[in-house]
């Protein structure tokens, strides 16, 4: 049995009112921000632990290979110690929809402390979870979100 953990979020796209734009002008538009969407989506899989991370996210693609510290810097006991505070207090966060964003924290993320997930996992999970508290201006479990 192959269990998925999900963080689907997709930013809400605002859309003006503006007569001045064709047709074709919406379709290119449309087009691109289709394919950040789909350059942005990254899938980490550990085929041996049969466990999956799938981030839509426009923007954390290309903010992970420029802004985040790179693969190494952060020890696995740390990333998964900071991931396992930060999944708790987002899954509390999905469950209080009147308090909390519910367009932000969309659905559960199914992380358990006793699993090793391994490092590529734990990385990209902890440094989405920078990206969204920044991009987002929220703050999980108290910690200021760095760099």
């Amino acid at each position: 049995m192959k269990k998925v953990i999900y963080i689907l979020l997709l930013c809400a796209f605002v859309f003006n009112c503006n007569t001045s734009k064709t047709i074709a002008s919406d379709k290119s538009k449309s087009e691109k921000e289709l394919a950040q969407v789909v350059n942005d989506t990254v899938t980490i899989a550990n085929d041996e632990l049969e466990y999956e991370i799938i981030i839509i996210e426009p923007g954390f693609n290309t903010w992970l290979l420029t802004t985040a510290r790179p693969e190494g810097f952060y020890s696995q006991q740390y990333l998964e110690n900071r991931n396992n505070i930060y999944v708790i207090e987002w899954n509390q966060r999905v469950l209080q929809p009147q308090r909390f964003n519910p367009n932000l924290y969309e659905m559960q993320i199914d992380y358990q402390p006793g699993i090793d997930y391994g490092y590529e996992v734990n990385y990209k999970l902890f440094n989405y979870f920078i990206y969204f508290q920044l991009n987002y201006k929220q703050r999980l479990a108290g910690f200021v979100p760095r760099i």
